[in-house]
């Protein structure tokens, strides 16, 4: 059974957030696949990988998986599984448009160091 959190995230805290920008961005990606956002949402992973050690993952999925936290934000569903919680509680989900650097990135306050090109980290 997967547990759902809803309203605002305790920034810093044991919480997932999503600035309204992440998530509008996320909704038309989602809805751009003919996704249902009801059901589905994005699901936020950390893995192993990278010059520092641990990498994030992301990716849509049609629904929660047993033993998901799933974190209502700005209208997102996002998915986190228990290992990865432990990496990423506190953090926000942001997006960045623009000619360079556009896209998802994870603002992390456990982290205490990147790798040069800020993909990977070390908690």
């Amino acid at each position: 059974m997967s547990s759902t959190v809803e309203g605002e995230p305790e920034l810093g805290g044991e919480d997932v957030g999503v600035t309204p920008e992440a998530a509008e961005e996320a909704l038309d990606l989602m809805n751009g696949e003919g996704m249902d956002t009801d059901e589905g949402g994005l699901r936020l992973y950390v893995q192993q990988g990278g010059c520092a050690g641990l990498s994030y993952g992301m990716r849509f999925e049609p629904a929660p998986e047993e033993g998901d936290t799933v974190y209502v934000r700005n209208g997102l569903r996002v998915f986190v599984d228990g290992a990865s919680i432990d990496y990423i509680e506190g953090s926000v989900l942001a997006y960045e448009g623009g000619l360079q650097g556009a896209g998802f990135h994870v603002e992390n306050p456990n982290v205490v160091s990147e790798c040069g090109c800020g993909e990977s980290f070390r908690t």
